[in-house]
């Protein structure tokens, strides 16, 4: 995998979900990785929880005398009196405010270094850049501040210190596949979820895989023609990758109409871990960092039989308090995370309509407690989460509410609609997961 996101993630817990042997291998890392997971970069670096077991808070980074560090819950700053010198940034979620990354700027303002920090709270790497802030290279360091890999970005070369060699490549590609000759897996079979250098790697690798070759797993958007690399897979010039698994359902339309040849190419989603069912109770949950929710005052006229609960992480207007005067709602600014997740637990309706930027990937979560998502086209954020039939326009928020209704009348209606959910999130099988 190229890097950890969420369809990275959703795919390690499928094949965990579904049994599999298999080790999951990340190129490029945020120093914050699962423990079963492993970076091909940090793999040389040791073994950092003996050093240190917390991340970094925000308001650890070290400083010159009479500097200032500040924060809030998405980012954080670093002044001398009134001049910015670092900006720091969170590994997720943000609102615990641990660092992952700190940029330093020159008397102009621009980023000349970064320095990287892992879950264990240790500066692991350094990232140089020029004048433009553009990057010129970045260096890893063992457990004891030793350096021992160099990455050049301006000639791509990756040098290697290991038991007293220097080992120089080309690229990540030779630098991947010297790592997976190491743990002599080249015989195994890659699946991958990325055209770029995971790609390269398994068509660098000797074909030993027989008739039961690599799979891509595409999980991304296609656009008016089908991607050059895929292409390569289509027209058989690969070595050991023959199939593609889509598990993104607008691309697989997409391949479909651009006549991805039929044999190759088959629509697959994930083994998700649901939390727990949906019990039908009259509870929504609202989560938002913005005191513009969209016809609040109005659902909760329409909906009394229904308790809202509307959370932030930060402090409320008094526009967005003023709907206290309602029985039917309780608001939580500055909620606390054990409060949060109380209540992804206690409520089996959320409400996606929130303007400006998602929190806590309130969405995500909702569709992992099996909550019925509603949605308006005007503030929803994650779409592969929330079925069509519950997404309206604004204007239409009594036919919203009118659904909402009908789901608390009909257990019948409320189980259709977690199945419909299900369906759109591209749920899976353990059956499906045998290739």
């Amino acid at each position: 995998m190229d890097y950890f996101n969420k369809g990275s993630q959703d795919l390690v817990d499928s094949f965990k979900n579904a049994g599999l042997n298999f080790q999951a291998v990340v190129i490029n890392d945020e120093g914050f990785l699962p423990d079963d997971v492993i970076n091909v970069f940090e793999f040389y670096l040791g073994d950092f929880s003996e050093k240190n077991q917390k991340p970094r808070y925000f308001n650890q980074i070290e400083v010159p005398d009479f500097w200032e560090v500040s924060g809030n819950n998405t980012s954080g700053s670093i002044h001398d009196k009134s001049r910015e010198r670092g900006r720091i940034f969170y590994a997720e979620p943000k609102n615990k405010r641990f660092v992952k990354v700190v940029d330093w700027l020159d008397e102009a303002g621009n980023v000349r270094l970064s320095e990287h920090y892992n879950k264990y709270g240790c500066k692991y790497a350094l990232t140089t850049f020029n004048k433009k802030s553009q990057k010129v290279n970045k260096s890893y360091f063992d457990v004891e501040g030793r350096e021992v890999i160099t990455e050049n970005y301006v000639t791509n070369d990756i040098v290697l210190n290991i038991d007293g060699k220097i080992l120089i490549f080309k690229n990540r590609t030779e630098f991947v596949k010297y790592f997976i000759c190491s743990q002599n897996w080249q015989g195994n079979r890659i699946f991958f979820n990325s055209l770029s250098v995971p790609f390269f790697v398994s068509n660098a690798l000797e074909d030993v895989s027989g008739d039961r070759g690599d799979i891509l797993f595409w999980q991304e958007n296609v656009g008016a023609e089908i991607p050059g690399n895929m292409q390569v897979i289509f027209d058989k010039k690969t070595s050991r990758c023959q199939r593609v698994i889509v598990q993104n359902r607008q691309a697989f339309k997409r391949l479909k109409d651009l006549k991805a040849p039929k044999d190759m190419i088959s629509e697959m989603g994930f083994i998700y871990s649901f939390k727990r069912e949906n019990l039908g109770r009259p509870s929504a949950l609202i989560c938002t960092n913005t005191e513009n929710v969209e016809k609040l005052r109005e659902l909760l006229e329409e909906l009394p039989m229904v308790k809202f609960h509307v959370t932030a992480l930060t402090e409320m207007s008094a526009k967005l308090l003023s709907h206290e005067q309602y029985e039917n709602v309780i608001m939580y600014p500055n909620v606390k995370m054990v409060t949060l997740d109380r209540l992804f637990t206690e409520c089996d309706f959320f409400l996606d309509i929130n303007h400006e930027g998602e929190i806590v990937e309130a969405t995500r979560r909702a569709f992992f407690n099996n909550q019925i998502i509603f949605a308006f086209k005007e503030t929803i954020h994650s779409s592969e989460y929330i079925a069509d039939e519950n997404v309206y326009l604004s204007n239409d928020y009594k036919q919203l509410a009118g659904h909402i209704k009908s789901l608390l009348d009909s257990k019948e209606a409320l189980d259709k609609a977690v199945r419909k959910q299900h369906e759109q999130g591209l749920a899976a099988e353990k059956s499906d997961y045998i290739f």
